[in-house]
């Protein structure tokens, strides 16, 4: 799956303030569209993708969720000003500015750097090779270092400490309720939901033709199958997405999950290792990526081929490790670690050193007012390890409580019996965590 380059620009013949005509499509086609095709990428632009609705809301999606973007200033176009300034205000970086070098640049941006263009005497882009290899030339330069990439924003440059909500990567959990959707659509995916997945497939062959949905209708669709467990649905869905949207860090993870619970195992590493490779590791993708790897230890020790179930738990156990170093304050892919060095005969030593961050991590979250099932999910799988009889009890409680959909306690269940097991075989028995994965085991059936 290539990066999207979404393209900034004005369309067919415009006559500029300088007083010349410009064949904005002939710029597109044999300047613009060859070099993002050259430097690895697809591109898109406001009038190439038929979707729904108005113009403004696919235009909005493309500039927040496009990993690139080109803007062409010839003209000063004011439509074009407007979507860059949404874009500078979003993105932090990887906006290649470009105009005709006839033109004088606007003040505003006259001290952005931006790739001069000549045209000829019919409008048309002159020189078209040179211009292709420049801007093919910082298009790579931005791809090349997109895990860290120089800021070409002047908001994100000259405002201290400013930051924007970065749409791509809201977890998971809450996009939901931070996407703008219709509200009857919402109801009735919410209806359909609590009656389970025949119901929730009525309701989405109801919403039509998903390429003509507001995305935030078909994220809530996708995430309802998620909470149907409704795996190849799920899949299905990616695959009728407007390509900005499918192509999302959320669904693209979301995406690996599915597959990963549809056993689809080397599908659902490809697209988690891909999004890792592209926009280096975090703490969502490599949790998703670590559960790829645990799930084929899970089934190599289960086919009782040790070797292999060695290769995979240190797989997982790395994976998981490097998603936590990437942001402390996610506990998920800390704990995970954790339970899988406790897992190891004999347990990993490191386990000992991580418990008091994954406590303190997932313990100020809970400060901060804003815990969801997974917090109060991981200070009990933390309690369980620290043999916390009263702790356990206590969290288990409060994870109950906070059940939103099946899988969650399922997982959670899975994951105890796993130390449970585990230390048994050790001779070591912990006889009150089997009562709590019985609870859990209930509530996972409903």
């Amino acid at each position: 799956m290539l990066p999207l380059c979404f393209v900034l620009m004005p369309f067919g013949k415009k006559t500029i303030p300088s007083g010349a005509a410009v064949d904005f499509d002939a710029v597109y086609r044999d300047l613009i569209a060859p070099a993002i095709d050259a430097a690895g990428m697809e591109s898109l632009r406001a009038d190439e993708e038929v979707t729904g609705g108005i113009i403004h809301k696919p235009m909005f999606e493309r500039l927040i969720l496009c990993d690139f973007a080109v803007a062409d200033l010839t003209g000063a176009n004011a439509n074009v000003f407007y979507e860059l300034g949404l874009r500078h205000g979003i993105r932090p970086a990887t906006t290649v500015l470009l105009f005709a070098g006839s033109e004088r640049m606007m003040f505003d941006v006259a001290s952005l750097r931006a790739l001069p263009y000549q045209l000829g005497p019919d409008g048309r882009p002159a020189d078209v090779e040179a211009a292709r290899a420049g801007l093919r030339k910082l298009l790579e330069a931005a791809k090349a270092h997109q895990g860290a990439p120089s800021t070409d924003s002047p908001i994100f440059q000259l405002v201290e400490g400013y930051s924007a909500p970065d749409i791509a990567r809201l977890k998971t959990d809450v996009f939901r309720e931070r996407a703008h959707y219709a509200v009857e659509a919402r109801n009735r995916l919410a209806a359909a939901r609590r009656a389970g997945k025949d119901a929730l497939r009525q309701a989405a062959s109801a919403l039509g033709d998903v390429r003509n949905l507001e995305s935030g209708v078909v994220i809530d669709l996708f995430l309802s199958y998620r909470a149907v467990s409704d795996w190849q649905a799920m899949v299905d869905l990616v695959a009728q997405m407007p390509g900005p949207l499918a192509h999302s860090v959320m669904v693209r993870e979301q995406l690996g999950f599915a597959l990963n619970r549809l056993q689809r195992r080397d599908e659902a590493e490809q697209v988690l290792r891909e999004l890792i490779q592209e926009r280096g590791p975090s703490s969502e993708t490599n949790g998703l990526l670590g559960r790829v790897y645990k799930d084929r230890w899970d089934e190599a020790r289960n086919a009782n081929d040790p070797f292999a179930a060695a290769g995979w738990l240190a797989r997982a156990i790395d994976t998981y490790l490097q998603g936590f170093e990437t942001d402390w304050r996610d506990a998920y892919p800390g704990i995970n670690a954790v339970t899988l060095m406790e897992l190891k005969n004999p347990p990993d030593p490191r386990r000992l050193e991580l418990l008091p961050v994954v406590t303190y991590a997932v313990k100020r979250r809970l400060a901060k007012g804003t815990p969801d099932y997974w917090d109060h999910a991981t200070l009990l799988e933390l309690a369980v390890l620290q043999k916390d009889e009263s702790a356990a009890t206590e969290t288990a409680a409060h994870a109950l409580a906070a059940v939103r959909e099946n899988w969650e306690p399922e997982t959670t269940a899975r994951n105890l019996a796993l130390i449970r097991n585990a230390r048994s075989a050790r001779g070591d028995t912990v006889e009150w965590a089997a009562r709590i994965e019985e609870a859990l085991d209930r509530r996972a059936r409903g």
